[in-house]
């Protein structure tokens, strides 16, 4: 059954991560230390790799801006979309502070030099500040506004707070920031509908090692990614602007590529940016 996998599949898949995961670790932790250019294309090697043995085949639609820096803004709908953006995008990720604490990803996250943020307001100022100092640097960092993930139907209104890494100021001007959308939309040439998405959504109280599991026995998977026209603050009255202008462009892409119909026409920047409704539930 589609539902519940092949076995014998996964296991050969989890064996084959494993096999290359555990030799790059202590390879990556070298590159970090020596904070060597390695440290930045070894995880995107690594992630193509793991999209390779997972079955995972990505189509992207636009152009990714190089930078860097950039602070790519994109949905969030499991812990695979590391693996998938990780292998387009040389940076680091923002995520919750709990990730650290997790076996063997929480490793990775921190050999990605992931940076941790807890998501109170007391500390807003301190996350700020962590997300521009590596954003100064020249990194690029993907952070998902939505704050936490979903069931892959939808995409959750962006919290505007998070967009406060957008004031970075880099060579006289604020950050550029690029909005992603990333759908799994066909699971063995047959499109994925809501009700098989959540064999990929990882939300609410699911527990990892079952759904990844899963995962490991499907067949192939393709994923779509649109990378839309990057922005910067300057463009808009207000972050709360800014964050409804990436949320309505991010949730626009999920819903056509969940649909598998073509991206529509969008207004400029700052025209008509209210959170969209229709537009951001699937077919």
């Amino acid at each position: 059954m589609i539902r519940m996998g092949n076995p014998l599949l996964a296991l050969v898949r989890l064996l084959a991560y494993l096999a290359i995961t555990l030799p790059l670790m202590p390879v990556q932790a070298v590159a970090v230390a020596l904070n060597a250019r390695l440290a930045v294309t070894l995880p995107v090697f690594y992630h193509r790799l793991c999209l390779a043995l997972m079955g995972f085949r990505v189509q992207v639609s636009g152009k990714r801006l190089a930078g860097p820096p950039v602070l790519y803004v994109s949905n969030h709908t499991s812990y695979l979309d590391v693996i998938v953006l990780g292998s387009l995008i040389p940076g680091s990720f923002v995520a919750k502070a709990e990730v650290k604490g997790w076996p063997l990803f929480g490793w990775l996250a921190q050999l990605q030099r992931t940076v941790f943020v807890i998501r109170r307001g007391t500390r807003a100022g301190d996350q700020r500040d962590s997300i521009a100092e590596r954003l100064q640097k020249g990194g690029n960092l993907v952070l998902f506004p939505e704050g936490t993930s979903n069931d892959g139907n939808r995409t959750l209104p962006f919290k505007s707070a998070l967009f406060a890494a957008a004031e970075t100021m880099v060579d006289g001007h604020k950050v550029m920031v690029q909005p992603v959308s990333i759908s799994y939309a066909r699971l063995n040439g047959i499109p994925i509908g809501r009700g098989l998405r959540p064999l990929f959504a990882w939300y609410g109280a699911m527990d990892l090692a079952p759904h990844l599991w899963r995962v490991l026995g499907l067949g192939t998977v393709a994923i779509s990614v649109r990378f839309h026209e990057p922005v910067r603050l300057e463009d808009f009255p207000s972050r709360k602007e800014m964050a409804a202008h990436c949320h309505r462009l991010v949730a626009l892409g999920v819903a056509a590529a969940n649909a598998g119909r073509e991206m529509p026409a969008l207004p400029p920047p700052g025209a008509g940016d209210s959170p969209p409704d229709a537009g951001s539930k699937a077919a």
